[in-house]
């Protein structure tokens, strides 16, 4: 009976310090974009994207919230389908890409909120300021292969900020405050 219990007592701290099972997944830029919207003059809504995301998600199989998210933004690939308004939001006046190339997104905290959905908090660094930003995210969706043999996942992330916290105030009346950001994500696992 010592050594079945002593056995046991064994098992049970190595299910107790087995290592996690988390696999590492790439957001694959061809798969990927962050699109935003905000109003214009009060009286409609301009959207525009982003078309270079790149990231790492280190996920965790068996419990979502310990995951982490690490994702950057190519502030420089954006998109209004407007080329001088385009122009514009890379300018001084706005992004200032020509000091703030990118922005980044660090996750800090993952909880889950439904079925399929959680609620990611984490930092966002924009226009060289730092906040902290909810997303609500669906997903991710289980895993497929592709027709290639890669194994991948699908994820869409909403949030809204105020572009005020970040130092961009330009034209104030003219471009809403706050701006909806909306990401849709393909990752492949590594």
């Amino acid at each position: 009976m010592k050594k079945f219990l002593f056995f046991a007592a064994l098992l049970a701290l190595a299910a107790i310090s087995a290592p996690a099972q988390t696999t590492t997944w790439q957001i694959d830029p061809a798969h990927a974009n962050a699109q935003f919207l905000v109003r214009h003059l009060g009286i409609s809504n301009v959207q525009g994207e982003f078309t270079k995301v790149s990231g790492t998600v280190q996920l965790d199989e068996k419990n979502f919230e310990k995951s982490s998210v690490t994702a950057t933004i190519d502030v420089g690939s954006v998109d209004t389908r407007n080329s001088t308004r385009d122009k514009d939001l890379l300018s001084e006046n706005f992004f200032n890409v020509a000091k703030y190339p990118v922005m980044t997104f660090q996750s800090k905290k993952i909880e889950r909120a439904g079925e399929g959905k959680y609620k990611v908090s984490g930092d966002l660094m924009l226009h060289g300021v730092t906040r902290e930003v909810t997303l609500d995210v669906d997903g991710p969706s289980d895993a497929i292969k592709d027709p290639w043999g890669n194994t991948r996942r699908g994820l869409s992330a909403t949030t809204k900020i105020n572009r005020n916290d970040f130092g961009i105030t330009a034209d104030a009346g003219m471009v809403g405050d706050q701006i909806t950001i909306t990401l849709d994500i393909e990752m492949v696992k590594k």
